[in-house]
């Protein structure tokens, strides 16, 4: 998969690194559980949590590609080929 470069703003890397500094934490949280043999239960609902989090992550990228990316393509076939990468990269997201 061919690669370009996509410059976020230092608002959207401060809010993305936020949203990973938090997920990083769901999941050293998961392993604390499981160093203290909390029930399966809670370990579960924090990995749903993490799960969540990670996927809402997602979101917020895969939507900032879209209109900065796709959208603001410098023509046509570029816009094409920019959504063609999103699209092979979201059919294993859903897999």
């Amino acid at each position: 998969m061919a690669s370009h470069h996509h410059e976020h703003s230092p608002a959207e890397k401060r809010a993305l690194r936020l949203r990973l500094r938090k997920i990083s934490g769901q999941l050293a949280a998961i392993e604390r559980m499981i160093e203290a043999d909390r029930d399966c239960p809670e370990v579960l609902m924090q990995v749903v949590s993490a799960r969540k989090a990670l996927k809402s992550f997602a979101q917020v990228v895969i939507h900032q590609h879209a209109h900065q990316c796709i959208e603001g393509a410098s023509d046509p076939r570029e816009g094409r080929r920019k959504l063609h990468e999103l699209l092979s990269v979201l059919e294993r997201y859903v897999e």
